[in-house]
């Protein structure tokens, strides 16, 4: 593919430096996709057919749909006061803040086989329990984030897994899924960010590291005025989710309407991976949702008053379906003026074999930063980063592959968690009800903590043991 120079990054650059200025995604995103045509050469309706064929693709379709299965999901959860009622238990618990936070990292971690189901429901289950805790909605959202895709890229039994062995077939010699699959498993340990992400969220969730930067005056905030969010914020959630009450005289089932649906969905999900080797998880939420109409009218609540919940779910998730629309639109502008490949080629000339896991990790971060995709990234990067190892190892399996293979996966992971043009950063910001840009400036410095310890690790991997 060729690339436009500094020109393709212009619109990512855009896009991220004007969501911090005005604090209005959309707008910002709609900017960057405007200036990003004009650019491109395409003319005044650059933008809306770059809108219809960013939107035309089977992937934000699958997103698109599931965010809104969830949203029905939440909606009907709270109609039937299950949320409320599961919230309740807890509260009669009296949480700690810290207990609260803890239970919101456990959440987090045992939701683990879908990165869009997993912010979601973790910030709509915790919501009222964490803002009862006086825990902000931006540590929730931290929470949640951080606890989503960095344990999908560490387990084998994802669709993020399925994705990354799927692209190492074929490469040196990793001939066949088998294969694949030993090296993500031999990779695993040297995945380096994930793993230090959802450790430092334990830490900080039980308070061994005191929270910094702007989380700390989130925080502060929460606890000394009481406010989750602060003034002026806009939380990237309907107000129909956010405001729903329960069915009136309706006695709240936990277990029917929630954590059987709940069974069900993880069920449905993991028994699939297992048949197909692919996770339906947005065919496991329809099924949820039909058996949560059809339980609902069975237990009293008018088909009326159904149909106005599952209507009042789908405008609630309408936030951020907008937003990642934008997002997937910048997405692909990027990819038609070659970004990645810019990017790429601004590091040819450090690529040794001991820099090369660092500046791996490095240039996936980047270019998941610029584009706000992990996927997209590891498209991108996985084809290049392995064949690159390879060649310095004579096409045998070797610590440099094994590195390089994690980094790739490391880095997509943590650029993503550092974009606000990410889809799973949106959906944090979505399930907690946080203001977005909020969200993406607490989580930052967290983030970068991180992603500094990680990169410290690939160079000593690529200085002492390659």
């Amino acid at each position: 593919m060729e690339t436009m120079g500094f020109i393709s990054i212009i619109p990512a650059i855009l896009a991220i430096v004007l969501s911090f200025a005005t604090r209005n995604t959309v707008i910002s995103l709609a900017i960057a996709c405007i200036t990003g045509t004009l650019l491109a050469g395409q003319g005044v309706f650059g933008f809306p057919t770059l809108l219809k064929e960013s939107l035309g693709t089977t992937s934000f379709s699958w997103v698109m749909l599931l965010n809104t299965f969830i949203g029905i999901l939440v909606a009907y959860f709270q109609k039937t006061g299950a949320i409320q009622g599961f919230s309740q238990k807890v509260h009669d618990r009296n949480l700690s803040r810290r207990g609260a936070q803890l239970m919101a990292w456990v959440l987090g971690i045992f939701i683990y086989f879908s990165d869009s189901f997993s912010p979601l429901f973790v910030g709509s289950v915790m919501r009222s329990i964490t803002d009862k805790a006086k825990v902000s909605r931006e540590k929730l959202a931290y929470i949640a984030d951080s606890t989503s895709a960095p344990v999908s890229v560490l387990m084998p039994i994802t669709g993020w897994a399925a994705y990354l062995m799927g692209l190492a077939v074929g490469v040196g010699c990793i001939v066949d899924e088998k294969d694949a699959s030993a090296l993500f498993l031999k990779a695993i340990p040297f995945n380096f960010y994930p793993i230090f992400a959802v450790i430092f969220v334990g830490v900080i969730a039980s308070g061994i590291i005191k929270d910094f930067g702007p989380m700390k005056k989130a925080e502060k905030r929460a606890v000394e005025e009481g406010k989750v969010i602060r003034d002026g914020a806009t939380p990237l959630i309907g107000k129909e989710l956010t405001e729903m009450q329960a069915y009136p005289g309706l006695k709240p089932r936990v277990f029917l309407n929630f954590i059987f649906p709940v069974l069900m969905i993880i069920s449905i999900a993991i028994s699939t991976y297992i048949a197909f080797s692919s996770a339906k998880t947005m065919e496991a939420f329809l099924m949820v949702v039909l058996f949560m109409t059809v339980s609902m009218m069975i237990q009293g609540i008018p088909f009326k008053e159904v149909m106005n919940t599952l209507t009042d779910g789908v405008k609630g998730a309408l936030p951020a379906v907008m937003l990642l629309a934008l997002a997937y639109s910048v997405n692909a502008l990027s990819s038609q003026m070659g970004t990645a490949n810019y990017i790429i080629s601004l590091t040819e000339d450090l690529l040794t074999p001991h820099m090369l896991p660092a500046i791996i990790f490095l240039v996936s971060a980047v270019m998941a930063f610029a584009t706000g995709s992990s996927w997209g990234t590891f498209a991108i990067c996985m084809p290049i980063a392995l064949p690159l190892a390879f060649s310095f190892t004579d096409g045998t399996l070797t610590l440099l592959v094994i590195a390089s293979f994690a980094a790739v996966a490391g880095g997509g992971v943590f650029g993503d968690h550092c974009s606000p043009l990410s889809d799973t950063t949106v959906l944090s910001s979505t399930g907690a009800a946080a203001d977005h840009i909020d969200h993406v400036k607490t989580q930052l410095p967290y983030a970068l903590v991180c992603g500094s310890l990680a990169l410290i690790a690939y160079l000593i991997v690529g200085f002492v043991f390659v």
